[in-house]
């Protein structure tokens, strides 16, 4: 993964719906091939702040990357969200902003099966990169559930629209408004998911929603491997690598500190084995101690494995543990359910047991 930030040009800015904007992305040619994408994956930007310099933060790509669509990713504003609402009201055609490439692993390992996309309100940005990545690339049927507070709110009404009236044996979307039937409970998810016992999922939206979707499905008993969520918080520092003098200073103080007091050593088993899935390549490692960051150890090894925040606050690094365990030394995004299904951020992650195999695939 390619780590280093790009400053892209804006193309345009999409009115989506009075709360919503689309931001379009022009690549320079230093972009060019380093913004390559999978369908729900998404981007991190460096916001102007003037009380920190800059905000990161994260949204997903609505576009989708088998299209001619520009790089597009959409923004929601949140109520007293400093980046949301300065993207809306201040970002224009011709504007600059630097970006992160493309993260996350909420996206489908095959486009040719069936899907069941649950969106809730600005959620709905990754699920229609994979819709319509799947429909123009797939073979699957595809069921969406979207959830809004009222008909205004819906973003990308006119495009689901389209969507349906061109791929009619294909694509169902169904448009749940809380102004007409109220929010939709885990037992009137759990019996619209019913029908659709054999397609994978993907859920995306206020966790409220999220949490609900999980436990309808769950209760319906779809296996692990076919239940993704995608999630992520705001970042609480700056991945951009922009102020060196900064991160010399931090490398610094940290020398100073190892030297004046003991290392916390963590977790202890002596050698660990270490088995990777990602991108349909595997990698196996016998030599890592346990203690160093897993993120770190997978990097000295030349493992493209995938990061955004490195603190804890965002999904971008997350594995699945298929066998072993993980510990975290910090996590602001993972919730109980999460953690049981075995995911972990491979960047607070320290070894709990003397194997391990762990997947990015989603």
């Amino acid at each position: 993964m390619d780590t280093e930030s790009y400053v892209l040009p804006v193309r345009e800015v999409i009115r989506e719906t009075a709360d919503a904007c689309s931001i379009a992305f022009d690549l320079t040619d230093e972009a060019a091939g380093k913004f390559d994408y999978k369908p729900g994956q998404f981007l991190t930007l460096a916001v102007p702040s003037e009380q920190t310099g800059l905000v990161a933060r994260c949204y997903s790509l609505s576009s989708s990357p088998v299209s001619d669509q520009p790089l597009t990713v959409t923004v929601k504003r949140t109520v007293d969200g400093y980046a949301s609402n300065w993207l809306c009201d201040n970002l224009k055609a011709g504007d600059t902003l630097r970006v992160l490439p493309p993260s996350g692993i909420f996206t489908p390992a095959s486009l040719d099966v069936d899907l069941l996309l649950f969106a809730g309100g600005s959620g709905v940005t990754p699920i229609i990169s994979i819709a319509r990545t799947a429909l123009a690339n797939g073979t699957g049927k595809i069921v969406v559930f979207y959830a809004n507070r009222d008909q205004d709110s819906v973003i990308f009404a006119e495009e689901w629209a389209r969507l349906s009236a061109e791929n009619p044996d294909r694509l169902i979307v169904v448009h749940w408004l809380e102004s007409v039937q109220g929010l939709p409970t885990q037992d009137q998810l759990k019996a619209f998911a019913a029908t659709f016992s054999t397609y994978t999922s993907f859920c995306c939206g206020p966790a409220p929603f999220m949490k609900a979707v999980s436990t309808a499905l769950r209760e319906l008993e779809f296996p692990r491997e076919r239940r993704h969520q995608e999630k992520f918080v705001s970042l609480g520092g700056n991945p951009f690598g922009d102020v060196e003098e900064i991160r010399a200073a931090e490398a610094d103080l940290a020398a100073a500190d190892d030297a004046d007091e003991p290392a916390d050593d963590g977790p202890s088993f002596g050698p660990v084995k270490v088995e990777v899935e990602l991108d349909g390549e595997d990698w196996t490692f016998e030599d890592w101690d346990g203690k160093k960051l897993l993120l770190d150890f997978l990097e000295e090894k030349g493992v493209p494995a995938p990061f955004s925040c490195r603190e804890g606050n965002c999904s971008a690094c997350a594995c699945v543990v298929l066998e072993g365990d993980l510990s975290m030394k910090h996590n602001e995004v993972l919730d109980k359910a999460d953690l049981d299904d075995g995911i972990r951020l491979t960047c607070q992650a320290q070894a709990q047991s003397e194997t391990l195999k762990i997947s990015f695939n989603g």
